[in-house]
């Protein structure tokens, strides 16, 4: 289905939803004319006076996009069914005038003062009890009846008053649901919470068989005795916790729910969206599942200090946001030009950091890069945190760096109707991988379910090769690779798949704490790693962790830290032993013939050359070639479509130029080559490559 055109043309840039909720594919007008530009606008911070200056500079800046009204609840409702229009009319009005479109955001990501007082039960509990008081945001529970009444009639009077209006383009949903709301313990929580486990288990024999109750004594006799994981001493159950967070991620998605089906029924012309957090440890929510309920995947990502690599995080997080959309655009929705201000150190963004870090997210398949927020905020909790506009004015570095920016994504407009090369490369990663390995203690609290994958993806990135990090529910028919690093639930149907794929040639490495569970988080029993020792020709009979610190040689000339294992072979080759200490001689690197291909098995985590000789193995046996032959630093992405192929270059090294071999024009500098171009330091190449 197609929905009206302003201009009655369609066009290649419209979103086309293959959301679940919808019969068949609905292709929506586009968002933008071409790559999205633009940020969170909050005009209802400053004075009116302040708006025209605004738009002025959006214009210099090339600004195409905003998002609008998300924390304005308490300025359009201002009491009890008492609604001000006013403003907002006029600043739809003002940018509509300018050629800038708007998602217009739903406010309910932040109740107002009136309603938090007159229904304080609407906020979130804490585990230990403890109401959350009026004064943040995101305060209110899924699961509250009266938080939904209200929230939904601001949604619909907001779509009856401006889903006509010409400027709204898209339908922003709440912000960042999850976020401060991740999880609530009322007592409204609990009674949706034991009717959510009698729907998944059916009655509450089936809850003690799948959670192992026995242990400690949690027998329970009925559903009605089963609360929420409330404040213990003691480590509650691990099933309890996994099927908790699975709960607590649907409940949320019940409340985007509820309001995407007010948005469809009296705008049904409108795409709709929400922001999702896909950025380090995975957090509350589902977001393969939500991913298949919204019109275009959106994503917020920023930076954080801790990590050494943060280009190689952020380049992690895109391609994990493109697999939950199936490779189709996605939308940046925030980012920030430079410094935030919520992590202990807030750090600044270098010269020329803008816009590589812009471009990594679009040459990953974002149709744009909008940010947080248009014009920083001079008060509030969020005072400091970096806008397009700075505290400093137009006069500043950052400013112009938006501006040039700007300019540079209207140079390389004819890559906007073009999606990511499809890899040969997959990265099995989901949210509930990260459920399991924090439902309960394990062998060492220091695992985390994205250390291994993001080290394989940056070791395959710094060669050229592309990679899809895709949900473990993902077809894999075409992938000649396919790394499952950190996924202790393995189904038997995905346990089936990566079997179908080595048969027919695929390259399958599986990484240590992989398939050890089953799906209500109890430990598959015969020695690890469960469901997959038939397929790997190996059994592990004991972990034995490293501890912080601690590392261990092998035979390869690497080391490796973290987690170690007493291996056996069943079946498969060692390519890898552990040299010296008590597992002297034991694989752990290990490889099985299946059909025409492989599955291998990874015992430990590696160092950075042990990572380089594993996937250097694996890229040999699948015999991959990169997206093009760069230097060191370099990191190259490929989108291709009718308008041809674009090959994305970004010089990571901000001291050298680094070189890439290619044939065709850089849209960013204008130059051409028949051979290779030099990507100045810090600097970023689009080239348009010859046919």
């Amino acid at each position: 289905m197609t929905m009206p055109h302003p201009d009655g043309v369609a066009s290649p840039l419209d979103v086309v939803s293959h959301a679940a909720d919808l019969p068949e594919p609905r292709r929506f007008p586009a968002i933008a004319p071409g790559f999205a530009y633009g940020g969170d606008y909050n005009p209802e911070q400053w004075p009116e006076s302040v708006w025209a200056e605004d738009v002025e500079l959006m214009r210099r800046a090339g600004v195409t996009t905003v998002t609008v009204g998300v924390f304005s609840w308490g300025l359009l409702e201002t009491a009890d069914g008492v609604f001000e229009w006013g403003w907002l009319d006029r600043v739809l009005d003002l940018l509509h005038e300018n050629g800038i479109g708007v998602a217009l955001a739903t406010p309910t990501a932040a109740p107002p003062m009136w309603l938090l007082r007159a229904h304080p039960e609407i906020a979130t509990v804490d585990e230990r009890g403890v109401r959350t008081a009026p004064g943040g945001r995101l305060a209110w529970s899924p699961s509250s009846a009266v938080f939904r009444r209200y929230a939904l009639r601001i949604v619909r009077a907001m779509a009856e008053r401006y889903g006509s209006h010409p400027a709204v383009r898209l339908w922003h949903v709440s912000n960042e649901i999850g976020n401060e709301n991740a999880q609530c313990f009322s007592d409204e929580t609990t009674v949706a919470w034991r009717a959510w486990l009698a729907d998944r288990h059916g009655d509450v024999d089936a809850v003690n068989a799948a959670w192992g109750t026995a242990f400690w004594g949690h027998r329970y006799g009925s559903i009605d005795e089963i609360d929420p994981p409330r404040f213990s001493r003691t480590a509650h159950n691990p099933g309890l916790r996994l099927d908790w967070a699975r709960f607590t991620s649907d409940a949320l998605l019940g409340h985007y729910l509820a309001e995407r089906a007010v948005l469809r029924e009296v705008t049904p012309h409108l795409p709709v969206t929400t922001n999702f957090m896909v950025m380090g440890d995975p957090g509350t929510d589902d977001y393969a599942r939500w991913a298949r309920e919204v019109d275009i995947v959106a994503n917020d990502h920023y930076l954080r200090p801790e990590v050494e690599d943060r280009a190689g995080d952020l380049a992690f997080s895109a391609d994990r946001v493109r697999g939950m959309g199936e490779g189709r655009p996605w939308l940046l929705m925030e980012h920030s030009t430079s410094a935030v201000n919520w992590q202990g150190v807030n750090l600044a963004k270098d010269p020329g950091q803008l816009a590589r870090n812009s471009l990594a997210h679009i040459a990953r398949g974002s149709q744009g890069a909008l940010y947080f927020q248009w014009r920083q905020s001079s008060a509030g909790a969020e005072q400091y945190h970096s806008g397009m506009v700075p505290h400093a004015g137009a006069d500043s570095r950052v400013f112009r760096e938006v501006v040039e920016f700007g300019a540079l994504l209207g140079r390389i407009a004819p890559a906007a109707a073009t999606t990511v090369e499809r890899a040969r490369v997959a990265i099995l990663f989901d949210d509930q991988a990260a459920w399991a390995l924090r439902a309960g203690p394990g062998p060492t609290d220091r695992l985390r379910a994205f250390d291994l994958p993001q080290l394989l993806h940056r070791t395959l990135t710094a060669r050229g090769i592309g990679v899809d990090v895709l949900p473990t529910s993902a077809p894999l028919d075409d992938r000649d690779l396919i790394l499952v690093p950190t996924v202790p639930v393995v189904g038997e149907p995905v346990a089936a798949a990566l079997a179908a794929a080595a048969e027919r040639g695929a390259q399958v490495l599986v990484g240590f704490s992989t398939g050890v569970l089953d799906e209500n988080g109890r430990v598959l029993t015969g020695g690890y790693p469960g469901r997959l020792r038939e397929l790997l020709g190996v059994r592990s009979t004991e972990v034995r962790p490293l501890a912080p610190g601690e590392s261990a040689a092998t035979d390869a000339g690497w080391t490796a830290s973290l987690w170690t294992e007493d291996l056996e072979l069943r079946g498969a080759e060692a390519l890898v032993r552990w040299s010296g200490g008590v597992l002297d001689g034991v694989p752990l690197l290990t490889r099985r013939p299946v059909g025409e291909g492989a599955a291998l098995y990874l015992a430990t985590r590696p160092d950075e050359r042990g990572a380089a000789d594993i996937i250097d193995r694996l890229v040999d046996a699948a015999a991959l070639a990169p997206v093009a032959e760069i230097d060191p630093g370099l990191e190259a992405t490929r989108r291709i479509g009718d308008a041809g192929s674009f090959l994305f270059v970004i010089n990571h090294d901000t001291d050298a130029p680094r070189a890439v071999r290619a044939h065709g024009v850089d849209l960013v500098s204008g130059r051409s080559s028949a051979g290779s171009f030099e990507i100045p330091p810090g600097g970023v190449a689009v080239i348009q490559e010859a046919r």
